[in-house]
C-alpha cells in the first residue's frame, strides 16, 4: 500500500477519537451501571466495606441468603464484613442491564467454591440513578434464580 494512503487511513480512522480530545467521556446508562457493579464487587474483593456500600443507597436490602433480607447500612456492614472474612471467592458471568428512565435492572451469573462444591446463581440488582447522575444499588439479589428451585 502507498505510503500517502495509509497515512489518509489511519488519520481517517482516528477522527472520531480525535474530535473529542480533551472532553469528558458521557456513559450511556448501561456503562454507568457496569461501572458502579463493577466498583461494587472489586471493593468486596479487596475486603473495601466503605465503598462496596458507597455503591448502595441508604436503606437498601440485600439478599444475604435466599429468604433472608438484609436492610439497613449496619446490618449490610455485618454481613459483608461475614462474607469478606469467610473469603468467600466469586467469579462473575455477562452482565445484562435494562434502563427505564431512573431506573435499572442488571442481572449476571456468578459462581463460587463451597464446602459442597460449586455455588451457581444469578445476581438480580435492581439500581437507582442519582441526582449527580451516577447509579447505586437499591436491591441486590445474588440468588435472584432461587425461586426456580
Amino acid at each position: 500500500m502507498r505510503p500517502k494512503l495509509m497515512a489518509t487511513m489511519i488519520v481517517a480512522a482516528m477522527l472520531p477519537a480525535l474530535s473529542h480530545a480533551g472532553e469528558p467521556r458521557v456513559m450511556s446508562d448501561e456503562d454507568a451501571v457496569l461501572h458502579t457493579i463493577s466498583t461494587m464487587t472489586d471493593a468486596f474483593a479487596r475486603g473495601d466495606i466503605e465503598q462496596v456500600m458507597a455503591t448502595y443507597v441508604s436503606p437498601a436490602s440485600v439478599v444475604a441468603a435466599p429468604g433472608q433480607v438484609v436492610t439497613g447500612e449496619q446490618a449490610m456492614r455485618a454481613m459483608f464484613a461475614d462474607f469478606i472474612a469467610a473469603g468467600v471467592n466469586f467469579t462473575y458471568g455477562d452482565h445484562e442491564v435494562i434502563v427505564s428512565g431512573d431506573t435499572a435492572l442488571h442481572l449476571m451469573a456468578w459462581e463460587a467454591p463451597s464446602p459442597d462444591g460449586t455455588m451457581r446463581a444469578l445476581s438480580v440488582a435492581v439500581l437507582t440513578r442519582q441526582p449527580e447522575g451516577g447509579w447505586k444499588m437499591v436491591i441486590d439479589h445474588p440468588f435472584g434464580d432461587s425461586v426456580l428451585d
